[in-house]
Formats: structure tokens, C-alpha cells, sequence
């Protein structure tokens, strides 16, 4: 075996898994104007719609091509309406875009509630006599709308985050009687409740006020759950699946990719495992550029065809070749 390891080029050759460029999509949030987040991270890239262009073009200078866009809002309301308003930061970001740029990015756009409403859930709540809830089925509506709403501005594909049932279909529906029947749906088929989201939260001005999400995220403890939450988002339409967060569920990513072998399946790098990275490389625990390889290698090693990483740009340096 030591022929196969004995240099670099061979090495290189004999590889099983490839990182490229063109496989990893860039997260950046939109907001009309500047909003302090309660801690600041470098690579988690807050821009408003008249900067957002410059560093797509960065990015796709170094062969990134594929950006997933998150909306901050001026003010937030109790139903979400100023997520599907024309005007809202994701709507005016693409916009930008397209006549800037054009269509050479692909564009995907969150499509959640989260950081629209008052309350910060990822449905529309309702007053019940045992207390608030989720209303799933008025949540997909909204959904519907926000979709819809991006498809016009020129997104190429729109994610839906919220994991309220029915979604994926709610939003294929949508998009078709309006006539986007070519706009891709990538779903967070099976986003769990995790502990590795508080970074993006205080970016995007998300954290629920009362309560937690686990009514409608994913029980950690479940693993063949997922492929049951995958195979309903399949049938509903989902033309790419994703497994959320990437890291602590490898072995949901390998399985997943084992029983939809011919699905992509993407799997997002989130916020708490890139800050984990930075958090070890700064105390110098750990070397920065090698570790982050490692650990995208291991998320497509897993079965990722594709990566959502807020260290895209930083990988995409390396794989060029920039000290």
C-alpha cells in the first residue's frame, strides 16, 4: 500500500474523494442595513444587496459558484409577511445580482420564517388553550409565498428550512401555478435539533423567544427517522436533500446516500462547527487550513455531492494554490 502514499502526485491519483470549488455553496446574509450581531465571526458574511456583487465576483474568481442567500429584516411581524415582500433584502440581493452579474451564479435562497417573525420559530404561532404551537399548515402557505417571491427576483433555487410537514410539496405547487416549474427546491430533508446553530442565530437575529424547536427539528437520538423525513421530501419533489449539521451526523449522511444513491444530497457545515474550528485554531490547538480540508473531506467522504460552508472561500484559496 506504501507505493500508492509514497508522494504527493500519486497520492493525488489514487484519491477516493475529490474536494472541488464547484461543489461548495457560500451562506451569506442580506440586510438593507448594517445590524450588529452579538458575536461576530469572519467568515460568516453579512452584506447588504449594493455589496453583495463584489464578493460573489470575489468567490467566483476562485471557481465558487453557488451562494445560499438568508434574509435579516428591518423589522419583524408576527405573520412573516415582509418575507415574501418584493422589497425585502434576499428579493433586492438577487435582483442586484442578475443585473450586475447575470446568471453565471447559481443563487439558492433560505426559506424559513425564523428571522421575519417576532418570535423567532420557524412557523406561524397560534394561541391554543394548552399554549402556543406551531401551525404547520398555515407556516406551508407562507412558505409557498416567500418561494414564489424569490423565483420572481431570479432565484435558481429555493431551500426550505422550516421542517414543517408538507413543505417541499406546499412549495413545488407554488412555484409551478406561477410558473417557475424550472426553480429547484433543495429541502433540509432532515435538520435536527442541534446544539451547533447558536453562531448563525446571532447573525441572523433568529434565536426563538420562548420555547425551543424540537417539536419540529429532528430528535438527535434518531438516525433512520431521517430516512423517513428524505424519502417524503423525494416524493414531494425535493430535487436535492440535505442532512443538517454535517459533522455530529456523518453516519446520517452515509446512510442517506446509501438508500438514495442517484439523489444529490447536500450537507450544510454549520455555524458551531466552523466556529469550533476557529475557536481550536486560535488557542493553536489545531492548524487552520489542514484541519478545514480534513474536515470537508470527511463530510464528502461520508456522501455529500455537495457542501453548504462558510469556509468556502478559504477552501477554495487552498485548492488554488494560495498560501
Amino acid at each position: 500500500m506504501r507505493r500508492l502514499r509514497s508522494r504527493e502526485g500519486i497520492r493525488d491519483l489514487a484519491s477516493e474523494t475529490l474536494v472541488r470549488q464547484d461543489k461548495l455553496i457560500q451562506p451569506i446574509f442580506i440586510s438593507v442595513k448594517r445590524q450588529a450581531a452579538a458575536r461576530e465571526l469572519e467568515d460568516m458574511v453579512t452584506l447588504t444587496p449594493e455589496e453583495v456583487t463584489g464578493y460573489i465576483h470575489r468567490l467566483m474568481d476562485l471557481g465558487v459558484r453557488s451562494f445560499l442567500l438568508f434574509g435579516i429584516p428591518d423589522t419583524k411581524t408576527s405573520d412573516a409577511s415582509n418575507a415574501y415582500d418584493p422589497r425585502g433584502p434576499v428579493q433586492q440581493a438577487i435582483k442586484t445580482i442578475r443585473r450586475e452579474i447575470g446568471w453565471d451564479p447559481v443563487i439558492a435562497t433560505d426559506i424559513c420564517v425564523c428571522s421575519y417573525t417576532e418570535h423567532g420559530h420557524c412557523g406561524i404561532v397560534r394561541e391554543t388553550a394548552r399554549g402556543k404551537v406551531i401551525d404547520n399548515d398555515a407556516t406551508i402557505g407562507v412558505l409557498g409565498k416567500i418561494a414564489v417571491s424569490h423565483a420572481e427576483a431570479g432565484a435558481d433555487i429555493v431551500a426550505p428550512s422550516a421542517m414543517m410537514d408538507g413543505q417541499v410539496k406546499a412549495i413545488r405547487e407554488s412555484l409551478d401555478d406561477a410558473g417557475f416549474t424550472d426553480v429547484a427546491i433543495m429541502s433540509y430533508s432532515a435538520k435536527y435539533a442541534s446544539s451547533l446553530y447558536s453562531p448563525f442565530r446571532d447573525v441572523a437575529h433568529s434565536a426563538p423567544l420562548f420555547g425551543d424547536r424540537r417539536s419540529y427539528q429532528m430528535d438527535p437520538r434518531n438516525l433512520h427517522e431521517a430516512l423517513r423525513e428524505i424519502e417524503l421530501d423525494i416524493r414531494e419533489g425535493a430535487d436535492i436533500v440535505m442532512v443538517k449539521p454535517a459533522l455530529w451526523y456523518l453516519d446520517v449522511i452515509y446512510l442517506a446516500k446509501r438508500t438514495f444513491p442517484t439523489h444529490p444530497l447536500a450537507a450544510y457545515n454549520v455555524s458551531g462547527e466552523y466556529a469550533m474550528l476557529k475557536a481550536a485554531a486560535k488557542l493553536g490547538y489545531i492548524d487552520e487550513r489542514s484541519a478545514m480540508m480534513e474536515m470537508i473531506t470527511s463530510i464528502m467522504r461520508a456522501g455529500a455531492d455537495i457542501v453548504i460552508t462558510y469556509l468556502a472561500e478559504k477552501i477554495a484559496m487552498i485548492l488554488k494554490g494560495y498560501p
